[in-house]
Parts: structure tokens; C-alpha cells; sequence
């Protein structure tokens, strides 16, 4: 049976669980600027350059069906995909899936992937979980869900558990994120979620951004992008089905196939300094999870932004 991310994220009773990852953007490079000018003297101005991914990953969550019952063989299903990174989140069998740290990691070395992010339940055992991401050189542990808060009081107590939790990462060698959902968006007590915990954690406190959701939310992703420069550092690339209702939670589609444009949100993120771009669907209309990351892998392979 097949479950939405906040179903399984509340029966499983954890704040665990999302999405696919990349780091940094590389932009095309110009010619040197002496044989730029030579050459247009005589010719029509070639186009500016473009730039594109260098690498991306995918969160484990996409293949949450089979992941449990095949951990290696699903990790190297991923990497023959062409992905290089995985982001994991915390299931029944824990960050690892049934292997230590150092089994994950070696066995993840041998395909070519590096795991650097995690989404783990925060509140049980956090300083054990940092210091075990740490040692396999993850460099994120994620919050994924907190759900909607009680206006400015509800919001104020989750902004000093962020902050204890990230010191508890900063301590342990690691960065600690939040990944938003719609509810972040949506005004509560007459407080902004999102807002209030950007304006109100201090350092030790990064942000993941979920594109799908802040759409899903009512929100514009390049706005959110630019008022916060520096904080997004991790994002979720899912797209979102054409025409499909704000109140349709359960629009995941193919990516590419839906109403999001990544090639101009993705080309903001990284001007203001996004570091990893990580593929997550949730939901798979005429298709399969396999599918559907093969599908996310090419079209990340040849996007190119606007």
C-alpha cells in the first residue's frame, strides 16, 4: 500500500522522510573576452550561455516501496540512473537501512554515490544520529515535518528547538535543515511559519526548500529564494501536475510533465547560493517509482536554465 508523505510521516511517528539531491550549478563558460570581441565584429552575437547541473541526487523516499526489501540492490538501481547523490530519510530500519554506518557508506563508495543529507526524527537520540552522519561525511541532518503551529507562540517553540537542534548538529561536525511543507506558507495567528523561523533561528540553522510544497502552499519560490539569500542550501525538485487544485496535496508528477518551472527557479537558487538539488516524487499516475526517477535522472541531465 502506498502512503503520502504526511501519512507515513505521522503513522511512523518521526519527523522523517522527502526527496532527491544536487550539488552546485555550473554556468557555462564564456570565451575569453579578446576573441569575443574579435569574433563579433564580423558575426551576429552568439546567445549568453546558459548554465546547468553539474550533479543531482535523489531522495530514498521516491522508492520508499522497495527500498525496505532490497536496500543495496534499490542503491544500485539509483546509481545506474546516473544519479551521484542520495539523500536518506529514517525508516523502520533506521538511517542505514539495516547496515552500519560504515556498511552504508562502503557500499554506497562502490557505486559512486555520496549520501549528503539525511531526514531523521529529531526529537529521539539526535546527538547519537549527528555523530553517525558525521562519521560517513553526510553533511546535513533534516527535520521534515513539524506540521502548522499555533501562531507566534507555537512558532516561537519550534524556533528554539531548531536552534538546540542545531547546535547538537554544529557540535557533532554536521548542518542541521528543515524541510517546509505547504502548512509553512500558510498564515496561522496571524504568523507566516516559514517566515517566522527564517527570521527568527539563528546560524546553525539551514533551510531545505521543497518547491512542490511552496507552490502547493500559494507561495512563489524565486520570491522566497531571493528574501533569504544564503539560507536555502538544500532543495526538493518535484513538480507539480498541471491544473491541479492548491488544496490537491497528492499532485506529484514526472518531472518535467508538470506546471513548475524549474529552469528559471533553479537558476535563482543557485545565484543565492543553493549548494544541492535533490530529485523527490511521491506520487507516480502511469508510471512507477523507477520510472519516474529514471525519468527525473534524464530530465535533470539535460536541463539547462533560463
Amino acid at each position: 500500500m502506498t502512503h503520502t508523505r504526511r501519512t507515513f510521516l505521522r503513522t511512523a511517528g518521526s519527523l522523517s522522510a522527502s526527496a532527491v539531491l544536487l550539488p552546485l550549478l555550473s554556468c557555462g563558460e564564456s570565451a575569453n573576452a579578446q576573441g569575443d570581441a574579435a569574433e563579433a565584429a564580423t558575426t551576429d552575437a552568439a546567445p549568453a550561455p546558459t548554465g546547468s547541473l553539474s550533479s543531482f541526487g535523489l531522495q530514498l523516499y521516491t522508492l520508499r516501496d522497495m527500498l525496505p526489501g532490497d536496500p543495496k540492490g534499490t542503491l544500485k538501481q539509483v546509481a545506474d540512473m546516473g544519479y551521484t547523490q542520495i539523500e536518506g530519510y529514517e525508516g523502520d530500519q533506521g538511517m542505514f537501512w539495516g547496515m552500519t554506518a560504515q556498511e552504508w557508506k562502503d557500499y554506497c563508495d562502490e557505486l559512486g554515490l555520496t549520501m549528503v543529507s539525511c531526514h531523521v526524527n529529531i526529537n529521539e537520540n539526535l546527538a547519537e544520529k549527528a555523530a553517525e552522519l558525521a562519521s560517513i561525511g553526510t553533511e546535513y541532518a533534516l527535520c521534515a515535518y513539524i506540521g502548522q503551529q499555533d501562531g507566534e507562540a507555537g512558532w516561537q517553540k519550534i524556533v528554539e528547538q531548531f536552534n538546540a537542534a542545531g547546535k547538537t548538529c554544529r557540535d557533532a561536525g554536521i548542518r542541521f535543515a528543515y524541510h517546509n511543507h505547504a502548512y509553512s506558507f500558510e498564515e496561522s495567528g496571524g504568523v507566516v511559519g516559514q517566515a517566522y523561523l527564517m527570521d527568527h533561528t539563528d546560524d546553525t540553522v539551514d533551510y531545505e526548500m521543497d518547491i512542490y510544497w511552496v507552490v502547493t502552499g500559494g507561495a512563489d519560490p524565486i520570491e522566497w529564494l531571493n528574501r533569504y539569500p544564503g539560507k536555502w542550501r538544500l532543495c526538493h525538485v518535484k513538480d507539480r501536475k498541471k491544473g491541479a487544485p492548491l488544496e490537491d496535496h497528492e499532485a506529484s508528477v514526472n518531472l518535467g510533465e508538470g506546471s513548475i518551472d524549474f529552469p528559471a527557479i533553479l537558476k535563482v537558487a543557485e545565484e543565492q547560493g543553493m549548494e544541492y538539488y535533490i530529485l523527490e516524487q511521491e506520487n507516480y499516475e502511469n508510471s512507477t517509482p523507477l520510472k519516474s526517477a529514471r525519468a527525473g535522472a534524464e530530465y535533470l541531465e539535460q536541463l539547462e536554465f533560463a
